[in-house]
């Protein structure tokens, strides 16, 4: 009979791993996924494992804690973690949990400290992760040197932080160094958040992404968005007319001028970026059009620089624009519910009331979010339906799409592999 090594006997989602794993092996190329992929509580344990364990994670933005003792917190899953910048100006990722009995260090979203000092017993931390101060009770033969805040990996490039689980992430390198390149006119030292909010989609996280990754569904839904939004992608797209590849081409030669890169570049199938121009005679993605704030973004001149858009799979998308940014980060909460977060910034010196309406800078994207939040969870509600069934996407129209579901399913299943049970025939 068959028998599994003795590491994964215990393993309760063993029979999930390998269900899955058969799924994703037979799974029609170009249509959606089978509904387990959707709504399943084993799947989604796997998919908090597989990915969101395992990959490079956007977690927040530089900017966010700008000087030594800031710090932030998010949730992966069950993984409470903390960011904070250390001396030198070093942003240090840790797992939120103390060494002692593993209550949470820190309960806030945001701060500053000077130490970091569980409120359970008072065990104090330094910025660096090492434990300062345990208590004389913990007995003289007690090492303080063994019991460090659990560190994960960190990585910043063009305002942006990455953090990753995993012992071993994937490669990134290329990816930060492009980001770098692409935000050096920016200046995202000098960025602050003008705006932030948070909304709860009860709808699974592929999902969520999925209907981020085309704009098939554009013109039917988001009047505000295609005030300013051009859906082509680029002059490639294959329904871009004549005119949008003609102010194509004259924004580029204004970039060039500027020196501000706007090339499409892709990594695999995970990253990419590229800037295109947003519809003629509007500038920034605002209620009207014009700018939202009067402050232009590091050492740009102008305005009129189109949108970067900047994709980070699994979590996040985002628009920089001349005058300000936008931010997303998807982090999920069970199969069926997902935390979107958006963060507007602006130039750090920008004040608000002056250079800015905070309320008018965020409209645009309040009414967007709040109505693709409505079309992935109606989504949700027909694939729980036993009629659902894997549909076909559009290669014209929902490309992104596709790339996504590819690239999901092919590192799920590399994951997988890298901890699926081993099966050994024992002959009798």
């Amino acid at each position: 009979m068959d028998s599994m090594s003795p590491e994964r006997l215990d393993d309760p989602l063993a029979g999930a791993r390998e269900a899955t794993s058969a799924m994703l092996a037979q799974r029609t190329p170009q249509f959606s996924l089978p509904q387990p992929f959707y709504n399943d509580a084993r799947l989604f344990a796997l998919d908090m494992q597989e990915i969101f364990e395992k990959e490079w994670l956007f977690a927040g933005m530089s900017c966010e804690i700008p000087a030594k003792g800031n710090f932030m917190t998010l949730e992966v899953g069950d993984n409470p973690l903390i960011l904070v910048r250390g001396a030198e100006g070093a942003i240090h990722g840790f797992h939120n949990v103390c060494r002692h009995r593993g209550s949470r260090l820190c309960v806030k979203d945001k701060g500053k400290v000077a130490k970091l000092v569980c409120p359970y017993h008072q065990w104090t931390y330094e910025l660096d992760g090492r434990l300062l101060f345990a208590g004389s009770d913990m007995g003289e033969h007690f090492d303080l040197g063994q019991y460090g805040l659990k560190p994960i990996q960190v990585r910043t490039a063009g305002g942006f932080i990455f953090v990753s689980l995993a012992e071993q992430p994937p490669a990134i390198d290329d990816f930060l160094a492009t980001l770098e390149h692409y935000l050096e006119p920016y200046d995202m030292a000098n960025t602050k958040v003008a705006v932030e909010s948070s909304i709860v989609e009860q709808a699974n996280w592929k999902l969520v992404v999925e209907n981020n990754r085309e704009c098939y569904h554009c013109n039917g839904a988001h009047p505000e968005l295609l005030n300013t939004l051009l859906e082509f992608d680029d002059t490639e797209d294959p329904r871009a007319t004549p005119a949008y590849k003609a102010q194509v081409a004259r924004k580029q030669a204004d970039w060039d001028a500027d020196r501000v890169p706007w090339q499409l570049k892709r990594f695999g199938k995970r990253n990419r970026l590229t800037r295109t121009p947003l519809l003629e005679g509007t500038v920034s993605m605002t209620m009207d059009g014009k700018p939202g704030c009067r402050k232009l973004m590091g050492r740009l001149q102008s305005p009129d620089m189109g949108s970067l858009r900047i994709l980070h799979l699994p979590n996040s998308w985002n628009h920089f624009m001349g005058d300000h940014a936008v931010v997303f980060r998807v982090l999920p909460l069970g199969p069926q519910q997902t935390l979107v977060t958006t963060k507007w910034l602006v130039h750090a010196d920008a004040v608000a009331g002056v250079d800015y309406d905070p309320e008018q800078l965020r409209k645009v994207w309040d009414a967007t979010n709040d109505q693709d939040r409505r079309l992935a969870e109606e989504n949700q509600r027909g694939i729980n339906s036993r009629a659902y069934q894997p549909g076909p996407y559009s290669t014209t129209y929902e490309f992104g799409v596709i790339d996504f579901i590819d690239w999901y399913s092919e590192r799920l299943q590399e994951n997988l592999g890298h901890t699926a049970p081993h099966l050994h025939v024992v002959k009798g």
